[in-house]
């Protein structure tokens, strides 16, 4: 078992460095799947792309060499999930239905090796925000994705660029506050959540590296936010020998 975990990339162009390290990232994990020490599990925890709206193809052209790796790794069996986050929405019909990819619109619980791991993209930590959770719930109304599959693609660019700087702009407050207020928002998330057996909580959306553990309930558990890719690309790994971050070396190539 090892799994891989990455959030926040915000991709505009196919042509951008991130963009492009995305794509080494995933050439190298279909390279490892041939070797003693395979991938087996990808996780990709939202906000991948800056603007994904359904189906369109509008996306789905603008990013055909990430779509069309990510169908090889599928193939090659690789166990894929896509968290929605509040820039990429509506992911189901596309990523899913046709990709096999295993969608996600909420926190989900996972088995893997030895340890019981919750999975979110995170934009619902702060209970507090209430600007933002009226635009979570007001961008999930039926006629998003309806509009979303019948307008032009320059339409849909028009107006899902709106809907992105709208939840910049809801979501900079929270992201503004000071890092430790972050850690502390992320501390109190961990003790409101009831299970008693987790190990390890995993989420993105503040664009803060965050590792810290605590005991809850007389045991430790440990938090991880994966940060964004803006400064430097990075991912979370666990295997069967340790769970930590990796990133890339001064050859570029991922320390996975």
């Amino acid at each position: 078992m090892k799994a891989f975990f990455v959030s926040d990339i915000h991709l505009k162009e196919p042509d951008e460095p991130s963009s492009k390290t995305l794509l080494g990232f995933l050439f190298q994990i279909e390279k490892s799947m041939d070797s003693l020490d395979p991938a087996t599990h990808l996780f990709l925890v939202g906000d991948i792309f800056d603007l994904w709206i359904g189906s369109h193809c509008f996306f789905i052209q603008k990013f055909q060499a990430i779509v069309d790796q990510l169908k090889r790794l599928k193939e090659k069996n690789l166990s894929i999930h896509y968290f929605e986050g509040n820039h990429d929405l509506f992911l189901t019909d596309f990523w899913q239905k046709e990709i096999g990819v295993q969608v996600h619109t909420r926190a989900e619980v996972f088995n893997l090796g030895k340890l019981r791991v919750r999975v979110e993209h995170g934009d619902l930590i702060n209970p507090e925000d209430k600007g933002y959770l009226f635009l979570y719930r007001l961008l999930r109304t039926e006629p998003i994705p309806f509009l979303a599959k019948k307008l032009p693609g320059v339409v849909v660019k028009w107006i899902g660029t709106r809907a992105s700087l709208a939840s910049r702009e809801y979501t900079s407050t929270a992201k503004s506050l000071r890092e430790e207020k972050i850690r502390e928002l992320l501390r109190q998330h961990l003790l409101r959540i009831s299970d008693p057996n987790l190990d390890l909580i995993i989420s993105g959306h503040v664009h803060v590296r965050d590792d810290q553990s605590l005991l809850k309930e007389g045991r430790p558990v440990r938090s991880i936010n994966l940060g964004a890719w803006f400064d430097h690309p990075e991912c979370f790994v666990i295997d069967e020998a340790k769970a930590r971050f990796a990133r890339l070396n001064a050859e570029g190539q991922w320390e996975l």
